[in-house]
């Protein structure tokens, strides 16, 4: 599993914008920033790049621009998820085109359906598209939490390859990696516990720090990957305050300010997101500093 293309970190992007339309120009710097900072692959328009209120049109430039910049050095996970199925494989099919290496696919929200519509909502997906797919669960954000029972049924298919787990349950990725075959991939997306998760046999993060921190989370995951737990120890205290401070207001406005803070991107998030309080601000700088980034 050590090979697989998915491992180490992988930035969750931030959709950098500027005067209400997404900065194009800040966005491939944002990615060149973090190739040069040895991140191990690319998530754009995930929950962190404010995918739920791009257009589809937006949504899909971003893909585009991501997997362009990328030119192949790290792989693109592109964000695909709908609670609409048909929507989904739509956005599948285009990351595909555009010729990214996988999709990421969030359990519907709003519908909350049942674990066999879960099922059900994959099983689709895999048929329609010939695309590496990674489930992603974070049931604080979608009010739906898929089993692992049903990621055991939906390993079986070919191009369901793995999972996005945001649950901050440790225990979950001992069992998948018991049910659900050696190579089903495991990345947490849950930067504050994705040390514990590594013990437990994930391969790696999707992150939101690494959008201000990409080579000290780089380093982390690295240490981690090779068995240089004392190492990623020293990097969890180091980023760990940063970790808490990223969602100190409502995600990704304080990740924002800290690129704006480094003259990366302006802070401008879309509504109903706005700038994050002075309070978090405080916290996002002291971070930074106990991280090394400033």
């Amino acid at each position: 599993m050590s090979d697989s293309l998915f491992k180490g970190v992988l930035p969750a992007l931030v959709t950098p914008f500027r005067d209400g339309v997404v900065d194009e120009d800040a966005f491939v710097r944002l990615v060149e920033r973090q190739i040069a900072g040895g991140v191990h692959g690319l998530v754009p328009v995930g929950t962190t790049g404010e995918s739920a209120t791009l257009s589809h049109d937006e949504h899909r430039r971003v893909v585009e621009l991501c997997v362009a910049t990328a030119a192949g050095r790290v792989p693109v996970v592109a964000g695909c998820g709908s609670n609409a199925t048909a929507e989904a494989i739509d956005l599948v099919r285009h990351a595909k085109t555009v010729g990214a290496d996988a999709a990421l696919v969030v359990t519907p929200y709003y519908n909350r359906p049942s674990q066999e519509g879960l099922y059900a909502h994959y099983a689709a997906i895999n048929a329609a598209v010939q695309l590496p797919v990674l489930v992603y669960n974070v049931p604080g954000r979608t009010s739906v939490d898929i089993a692992n029972e049903t990621l055991a049924r939906l390993a079986k298919l070919p191009n369901i390859v793995g999972i996005k787990d945001a649950t901050g349950d440790l225990t979950r990725a001992s069992f998948q990696r018991l049910t659900c075959g050696e190579d089903w991939v495991m990345l947490s997306g849950d930067d504050p516990t994705a040390l514990g998760y590594m013990a437990h046999g994930g391969h790696g993060c999707i992150s939101v720090t690494a959008n201000v921190a990409p080579e000290q989370c780089a380093a982390f995951y690295d240490n981690a990957l090779a068995g240089r737990w004392a190492d990623a120890l020293y990097g969890q205290d180091q980023l760990v305050r940063l970790h808490k401070a990223l969602f100190s207001d409502a995600s990704p406005s304080p990740t924002k300010f800290a690129l704006a803070h480094l003259g990366l991107c302006a802070e401008d998030a879309r509504l109903p997101i706005v700038a994050c309080s002075q309070a978090a601000r405080a916290e996002v700088l002291a971070a930074m500093r106990d991280a090394g980034v400033l």
